[in-house]
């Protein structure tokens, strides 16, 4: 392959090469806020360093191997050198070699450590900084150089220097060894690139394309060719999955992106997404290499109660980097799919951490699959990726990406508890007095808020809190840093990240934000930091790649959402055909009973219990019932099972508040096609099961059950909704629907109806899974015939029926009894 080239930033390739040691974590998380928080301290140091000064000089460094280049390129902190501009030093030799004016590499770190008992620098710091003299070295041709480690307190800004100085010779020897010990994995990279880009070349989509489907992969790939957003609306039998993952691969082979992220809101989708890339390789003979991220808590090998990341508590923790190497080379160079099973299988081999080794292993993928956090939360996020702000070439693919609003709120919103700095006072007081008494201080501050705070108030400024907040952060900061043991230090570190989250959200508060004080119903007093609008931070973070498909099967109205997610005018949007008979799928609303809040009544929940049971008799199967809450549901539900439920013809299965993985399944079981297992196994009883059973789930909309599970053929055949999914009157809701008023559009439809109805289009999307399903969905309330949500309809909804509890059994009788016929 000609003229090809491997990019490393000059952190990674130290970090990679000289690892070794334990993980951690107490100590590591703790450095990573401190680092985040260093810009400030760079920008200080290098504005006093004189005008000899450079800042943030950018350096690269070509090593040709003879079959490609490794190019490797960075940034140093400052260069001191009067002579910087000149392309030659001949003029200088004498001086040179005298051992003056020799240039001076600075590496700036910022941090909380006592500099008193730094006694030489972090390895790795000092490493970079050895990088960046090489590099500047061989551009100036010149006989030394100068390091300098510059290490700043960030609480008191006092300064610790670590001065070394460096022949040509000697920098170039361990600089080109550095280079060598990397090359074994540069070799791999540039090896699999070939196989890899070969295979993509002669990948054809793997199936025959459905009516549209063509057309919307081509979609797909002219928005990455462009380097924009896609939002696309994608009804279930579309085959959004395969139809976004294949254009992307095929966009990779063109040598348009050099990383897919496939991102997903739960869990259980990731399995789509695997089972895409394995499609793509078993039929097509793709070669790809993709990787699965499992929560730490989630892949741990350790028990709940023991998980602990520190290298006394952890023997997969200690002496993690020094066998991760190893660890990683033999599954890249064993298998193409890193799931979750083969992330377990050799993370026990090589005793390391599994985690950390998935994370490792993203590195060598060309597929991550993993949770949204990974690229959008600024806690989470790879930084192995993201770190440096630098815009890249990698893909984005958000499936379900109704659920990133209200995520991406979550993660870019922050809040703090009064009560809990009286607590961690009471509790440390005696150990650690100067800590309590800046607890105090915050707390008086929040006292001051909570006077002025009536039920719910928007507040303009909380300056004053935050400067006692920042003074706690840096005590703390030092504390911890310098104490890895200590009474209370776990409640220590603990509340530091939750204040460390507020003041990192706080940097962002600009007029996509609303701060606002409430009481909670325990009666304690929260300060919020509300990320109303996350657009334009789920824009930056997108903004890191060349290009995001986002994609549900429920996306209407696209403009709210392509608002809200950070989409422009220049952004595309298509809302996909689907390829289902909408003939097969018969849609009625029940007009006559309605879960509104003022109205429900022992009279409501009858009546909806009775068009249950309308609704089962006139055709048995099996059905998904959603609620808008447990309570409801339970109200409905004891009615249901008293006056109309024969036990022996139905079966009644409940979601509940909690369930574990092995309940779900269990759940999910009981909907298998012709109900043929055997119910001893589920409920463990001895009776006999008749196998033509009806089986009635009741759901929560929005939970488990509403999105993500793909029942087939008989497995469902009905959906009943009941109520228009809106959220409950609340304080936060309240807030969105000021602030959107203010922004000039229909503050209830952004706070209240739209997410309501996505939940209901989600639950409704359970049922017709296939070409050959057939089924209903009836929508119980009579504010679905209001003009305002029959709008959100789907447009394949095209031939609803409205009716009553006394005419739905005759509507869908005959509903069925065209296919009977």
């Amino acid at each position: 392959m000609e003229n090809y080239s491997i990019e490393i930033s000059v952190r990674r390739l130290v970090e990679f090469v000289l690892r070794s040691g334990s993980i951690d974590n107490r100590i590591h998380q703790v450095s990573a806020d401190a680092m985040q928080e260093g810009s400030r301290i760079h920008r200080m140091i290098q504005k006093s360093m004189g005008p000899d000064y450079h800042a943030e000089v950018p350096l690269k460094y070509t090593y040709n191997t003879g079959r490609y280049d490794l190019v490797i390129e960075g940034r140093a902190d400052g260069i001191l050198d009067k002579f910087f501009n000149e392309t030659s030093y001949d003029a200088q030799e004498s001086l040179f070699e005298a051992g003056k004016e020799l240039p001076l590499v600075d590496e700036i770190k910022g941090t909380y450590r006592d500099l008193n008992k730094m006694k030489e620098p972090v390895e790795v710091h000092l490493a970079q900084a050895k990088c960046y003299a090489a590099i500047y070295l061989g551009q100036k041709n010149c006989p030394g150089i100068k390091v300098r480690m510059s290490y700043c307190n960030m609480d008191t800004e006092e300064m610790k220097y670590f001065d070394f100085k460096y022949s040509s010779e000697e920098i170039t020897a361990w600089f080109e060894n550095l280079i060598k010990k990397y090359l074994k994995w540069s070799d791999f990279e540039f090896e699999w690139n070939e196989i890899r880009t070969k295979s993509i070349k002669a990948v054809q989509f793997p199936f025959s394309y459905r009516d549209g489907q063509k057309e919307l992969a081509a979609g797909v790939y002219r928005t990455i060719v462009h380097g924009k957003k896609l939002f696309l609306e994608a009804p279930t039998g579309t085959g959004k999955t395969i139809t976004t993952v294949f254009p992307t691969v095929k966009a990779m082979g063109e040598g348009k992106t050099s990383k897919i992220f496939y991102l997903t809101a739960k869990t259980i989708t990731r399995t789509v997404a695997e089972d895409a890339y394995n499609t793509l390789r078993e039929s097509q003979n793709l070669k790809f290499k993709t990787v699965t991220i499992t929560a730490r808590d989630k892949i741990c090998f350790l028990e709940e109660d023991k998980r602990e990341c520190n290298p006394e508590a952890c023997p997969y923790a200690n002496g993690h980097y020094d066998r991760i190497n190893d660890a990683i080379y033999d599954l890249l160079t064993n298998e193409d799919s890193f799931d979750r099973e083969k992330i377990v299988k050799h993370a026990e081999k090589h005793k390391v951490c599994p985690f950390e080794m998935s994370l490792d292993m993203s590195l060598w993928a060309d597929g991550v699959i993993c949770d949204y956090n990974y690229v959008f939360d600024p806690f989470v996020y790879l930084r192995r990726f993201f770190a440096d702000g630098v815009k890249s070439d990698y893909v984005f693919l958000v499936d379900e990406t109704h659920n990133l609003l209200d995520r991406g709120r979550d993660m870019y919103s922050a809040a703090l508890r009064k009560e809990s700095f009286l607590e961690l006072k009471s509790t440390i007081k005696e150990f650690h007095p100067r800590i309590a008494g800046h607890l105090d201080k915050c707390n008086k501050e929040l006292l001051e808020l909570k006077r002025n705070c009536d039920g719910c108030t928007v507040i303009d400024s909380i300056e004053k809190f935050v400067n006692a907040l920042n003074r706690l952060s840096g005590i703390l900061s030092e504390y911890l840093e310098e104490h890895t043991t200590g009474p209370c230090r776990d409640e220590l570190l603990l509340f530091y990240f939750d204040i460390s989250r507020f003041l990192t959200i706080y940097d962002k508060v600009d007029d996509h934000y609303v701060i606002y004080s409430e009481f909670a119903e325990d009666g304690s007093f929260i300060l919020r930091l509300s990320c109303v609008d996350p657009s334009l931070n789920l824009a930056e973070c997108m903004g890191r790649g060349r290009s995001s498909i986002l994609f549900s099967a429920t996306l209407l109205p696209i403009q709210y959402y392509k608002k809200l997610l950070g989409g422009t005018d220049e952004d595309f949007e298509i809302y996909a055909k689907s390829v289902f008979d909408p003939n097969r799928l018969g849609v009625f609303v029940g007009r006559d009973v309605t879960s509104r809040y003022s109205k429900r009544s022992s009279e409501q929940y009858y009546n909806i219990a009775s068009y249950i049971h309308n609704i089962v008799d006139a055709r048995g199967g099996n059905y998904l019932i959603f609620f808008p809450s447990h309570s409801f549901l339970d109200e409905v539900y004891d009615i249901y099972e008293r006056e109309f439920c024969n036990s022996e013809a139905t079966e009644l299965l409940v979601q509940k508040s909690y369930m574990t993985e092995e309940a779900r399944e269990s759940f999910l079981d009981r909907f298998s096609e012709g109900n043929n297992v055997d119910l001893n196994e589920y409920i463990h009883m001895d009776i006999e099961v008749e196998e033509d059973r009806n089986i009635l789930g009741f759901c929560v909309m929005g939970g488990i059950f509403s999105e993500g599970i793909d029942l087939k053929n008989d497995s469902l055949i009905g959906v009943i909704v009941v109520g228009t999914g809106i959220p409950l009157v609340c304080n936060e809701r309240e807030i969105l629907r000021n602030y959107f008023e203010e922004k000039g559009v229909d503050g209830f439809d952004y706070a209240y109806r739209y997410p309501g109805m996505n939940k209901v289009l989600q639950a409704a999307g359970r049922v017709i899974r296939t070409e050959e399903d057939k089924g209903v969905v009836a929508l119980l309330d009579d504010r679905f015939t209001q003009a305002g949500y029959r709008a959100l309809f789907p447009r394949e909804w095209i031939k609803m029926k409205a009716v009553l509890t006394t005419t739905v059994k005759e509507a869908i009788s005959q509903f069925w009894s065209g296919f009977d016929d």
